[in-house]
């Protein structure tokens, strides 16, 4: 079971799969960018210096549980952090940073990136992503880190390798009162067993603790404004910090925007409709009906629940595998191609490809580890989400659901109850509060193809942060973000932003 809200499985793929501009406000550069620590006064009344005056010891870079060493421009080292916001001068926990400095001469400072997830290592994602933003990173130094129980930031693993092969077996849309029972169990399960991994920091891995560690970070790394990057869950992230230091803003883009205006269930219904509308897209673009074509994809689904199909594996294509290598090909146009390709597999009666997808997705390597991306991921969001709907409630929403998407409707109603069921830790919140008053211009970009974080997310994202606060870009296309997808204009308007600080005119749309 995985909930379909994450940039890092859009990385995995394109490694797996190879696959006009009016201006508004704007400000110098240099005045938003490195100078003494604590010079804007926001974050730093009530830390201790211990946190404050930390002098980062950079080195090289070693093989994460994820990646190999990223080579000689990268450095590596750790923040250290309260395990409680509110006992600051309490016990401590360790943040694994990574950076490469500015490749020009005219730095401006540090850009922060968060890849999404939540639960995403931006320490194992950035190297590979940095080609994306070599013009950035003329004039700063890329930054990046696992946020708090990811990766090398004490990271959470709820289950083993051979448990979570177990899981794949669980039918994510029980169909009778034993499968429902064994969904649930399972559930509560994952649960425990984040719980005795993670110990005391089960409850303290939030977005607004993370929130908070970005700000004692922007302070340590000596800059007095927070210039920022975040991409689909990181775009939350970003709102929320934007609301908890509006003064300390600087240049930020939300590409791939999550609604901050919905609870779990809205999460939910937002993803079963963006799913579906790039499923359509995708269908369209083969020359089939799309509600033909989904129906036809949806009965497939239900012969492999009927029956697993077997692959060139020991291992037999459940649903829930199924339906996850269906969602990966999604998340970029580039790998349609291999939808086809694996969809015309499976009607043959071969599993295999769409098996390989779902390993992609979920970070399965070819010895049958599983990398830790989905256990944090749960531990972030579960703690954050304070909707708890109970099974009976996520039954009542499948016929909303199914009527949707046939397609994915199904497995996002159930999951709505199972994703947290009997949690361990009580959640903080139904929508994360991301106003942001007196803050500068924040740049939203919106794809109206998005999958995972519909389009609609963005417009919201900006209303809530406030009038003259978020201004919107938009770019017609699909797939998951906008920024480094093929759009000169897109691209353009984004570097214009964060290099020079000038905001386009809200509402600007690149097609």
């Amino acid at each position: 079971m995985a909930r379909f809200v994450r940039w890092t499985a859009l990385t995995v793929a394109a490694a797996l799969l190879t696959a006009g501009c009016s201006s508004g406000s704007s400000d110098d550069g240099k005045g938003t960018a490195a100078s003494p620590t604590g010079s804007s006064g926001e974050s730093t009344s009530g830390l201790p210096p211990s946190l404050t005056a930390q002098e980062l010891d950079w080195g090289d870079c070693k093989a994460t549980a994820d990646a190999p060493p990223p080579g000689d421009d990268w450095q590596c080292a750790t923040l250290e952090v309260p395990l409680d916001w509110s006992k600051p001068e309490g016990t401590t926990i360790d943040l694994a940073l990574i950076r490469a400095e500015a490749t020009g001469d005219d730095r401006i400072g540090s850009l922060l990136f968060n890849f999404g997830g939540p639960g995403g290592s931006g320490v194992s994602t950035l190297p590979a992503y940095s080609s994306t933003v070599s013009v950035l990173h003329e004039r700063y130094d890329l930054v990046s880190w696992d946020p708090r129980g990811v990766g090398g930031s004490e990271g959470i693993r709820c289950r083993g390798d051979k448990e979570i092969q177990t899981a794949e077996a669980v039918d994510p849309t029980p169909d009778t009162p034993a499968e429902k029972t064994a969904y649930f169990q399972d559930a509560a399960d994952f649960g425990k067993g984040c719980e005795e991994s993670a110990g005391k920091l089960m409850a303290h891995v939030s977005t607004t603790d993370t929130a908070r560690d970005m700000d004692l970070m922007r302070q340590v790394l000596g800059d007095r404004k927070m210039h920022y990057f975040g991409i689909s869950y990181g775009t939350e992230l970003g709102g929320v910090y934007a609301h908890l230091f509006p003064k300390n803003v600087g240049r930020l883009v939300l590409d791939a925007v999550v609604d901050p205006s919905a609870d779990a269930v809205g999460h939910a219904r937002n993803q079963t409709l963006g799913f579906q509308r790039a499923l359509d897209d995708y269908l369209e673009s083969t020359g089939q009906d799309p509600q033909q074509g989904s129906q036809k994809i949806a009965d497939l689904l239900e012969r492999i629940d009927a029956e697993p199909l077997p692959t060139s594996t020991d291992r037999k294509l459940t649903q829930a595998l199924a339906l996850t290598g269906i969602i990966l090909p999604l998340y970029s146009k580039s790998s349609w191609p291999a939808l086809t390709s694996a969809l015309e597999a499976a009607d043959q009666g071969n599993g295999s490809e769409l098996l390989a997808l779902a390993d992609a997705y979920n970070e399965r390597d070819a010895s049958g580890r599983y990398t830790t991306t989905t256990h944090s991921q749960r531990v972030i969001s579960c703690l954050d989400d304070k909707q708890r709907p109970t099974p009976d409630e996520a039954e009542g929403l499948l016929a909303e659901f199914e009527k949707i998407s046939p397609v994915f409707g199904t497995f996002l109603g159930w999951d709505t109850a199972g994703w947290c069921h009997d949690w361990p830790v009580a959640g903080q919140f139904d929508s994360p509060e991301v106003s942001a008053p007196g803050a500068a211009p924040i740049l939203v970009v919106g794809n109206t193809g998005d999958p995972a974080t519909p389009y609609e997310g963005a417009r919201r994202m900006a209303d809530e942060l406030g009038k003259g606060v978020g201004v919107v870009l938009t770019w017609k296309g699909e797939g998951h973000g906008a920024y480094g997808s093929g759009s000169d204009c897109v691209d353009s308007t984004v570097n214009a932003y964060v290099l020079n600080g000038t905001a386009p005119k809200d509402g600007k749309v690149c097609s």
